[in-house]
């Protein structure tokens, strides 16, 4: 499949090395160091491209921090029919994010008319991923998926399997709270998650009732 990344540091840097290890076609683009850029393409075999021409992809992730995403639409142009993974969060330089009561995925949705969207990759650190993903059986590492489209979402969550990780469907664009920033009682942001424990966190968050506390799991090093 083809992948285009728009934002390729420390999420979508690994997002772009796990799908093109799987085999996936993969271009990178909107870095602010353009020769690092080349340098991660020629390093896990992808293809260092403009936005716009990552945004060609049939699933286009964007990966960039949150003040900059309205420069990184721009850059791209119109993403109508692609499916797009939103892997940011809600960090701004300014401090606190006033979304008028909306989720992020909401607010970003809404900046990307006729995109087949959905939201992943934006609860674990990069660091962890990039661990995570060598894993295998029962100790892979759950990746969350919000979205509206249930394609959209069937397609994601092959991604995420091919990434090295279990998939699961949490939630739609307008509740998928859970798994947005900060980390808190009450959501997944921030927490890792095995498959078994998975089912319990989407039968809380679709009935509205409260997340039970978040799994803990024997030390890597144990």
């Amino acid at each position: 499949m083809e992948i285009g990344i728009v934002g390729a540091g420390n999420i979508g840097g690994g997002v772009a090395r796990q799908l093109a290890s799987a085999g996936h076609k993969v271009s990178i683009s909107f870095a602010r160091e353009p020769a690092k850029l080349e340098a991660l393409a020629r390093e896990i075999g992808a293809h260092a491209v403009d936005p716009a021409e990552a945004a060609r992809a049939e699933v286009v992730v964007l990966s960039v921090p949150w003040d900059v995403i309205d420069v990184a639409l721009a850059s791209t142009g119109s993403l109508a029919g692609r499916v797009v993974i939103d892997t940011t969060n809600q960090f701004s330089r300014a401090g606190a994010v006033d979304l008028g009561g909306r989720t992020a995925a909401r607010f970003n949705a809404e900046r990307m008319p006729g995109a087949r969207y959905t939201k992943s990759f934006n609860t674990l650190t990069a660091g962890f991923q990039a661990e995570a993903s060598q894993r295998a059986g029962d100790d892979r590492v759950v990746q969350w998926i919000a979205g509206d489209d249930t394609d959209a979402k069937s397609t994601v969550a092959r991604l995420i399997s091919d990434a090295g990780f279990v998939p699961v469907d949490l939630a739609t664009i307008d509740g998928c709270a859970a798994m947005e920033a900060p980390r808190r009682p009450g959501a997944v942001y921030g927490e890792e998650y095995r498959g078994a424990d998975a089912e319990a966190v989407v039968h809380s968050v679709r009935g509205g009732l409260p997340v039970p506390p978040p799994p803990t799991y024997p030390s890597r090093a144990d």
